[in-house]
């Protein structure tokens, strides 16, 4: 049995596989190891990348939230504010006409009143010359000096 070279091979194969094995498992393990451990890593980046991404996506949803919302606010006062300038041109509007049919109103009555004037100062006026021509078909000198004397008298006390 020891004479046969195939004993010796095969001895030899199994001390060089054992040798191998010893001294070849630990570099093997090692990287396996350290393979194993970049695997880990990545993962846990990855894990963490995706948690920041969910974090991000989170807080876009929020943000694009708070966009609609605010929006929708300064809608909704655009909204207030031009329903109150309306009011508020309807207003001024209503003040305006009201205003300028006061002065129409006022124009009018100021027209009456001057017409009437001068219808007032026409009459007199025709007053004064049919008088005056009255008077001076029938009044005589005699009765003219008395006109003049009583209405020199009258002054008097109408001045005091």
């Amino acid at each position: 049995m020891f004479s046969s070279p195939e004993f010796w091979v095969a001895a030899a194969l199994v001390i060089f596989i054992g040798l191998a094995v010893w001294k070849g498992m630990r570099p093997l393990l090692d990287s396996l190891d350290q393979r194993s451990e970049k695997i880990r890593n990545e993962l846990d980046e990855a894990r963490s990348l995706r948690e920041e991404a969910q974090a991000l996506l989170a807080d876009y949803k929020r943000k694009q939230r708070d966009a609609l919302a605010e929006a929708e606010q300064i809608v909704d006062h655009a909204k207030q504010e031009a329903q109150r300038l309306a009011k508020k041109a309807e207003a001024d509007l209503k003040e305006q006409l009201v205003r300028r049919e006061q002065q129409a109103l006022d124009k009018i009555a100021q027209a009456e009143q001057h017409a009437l004037r001068e219808v007032r100062d026409q009459a007199v006026d025709l007053a004064i010359a049919a008088t005056a021509k009255l008077v001076e078909s029938k009044l005589t000198d005699k009765d003219a000096g008395k006109l003049v004397d009583d209405s020199i008298a009258g002054l008097g006390s109408k001045l005091n």
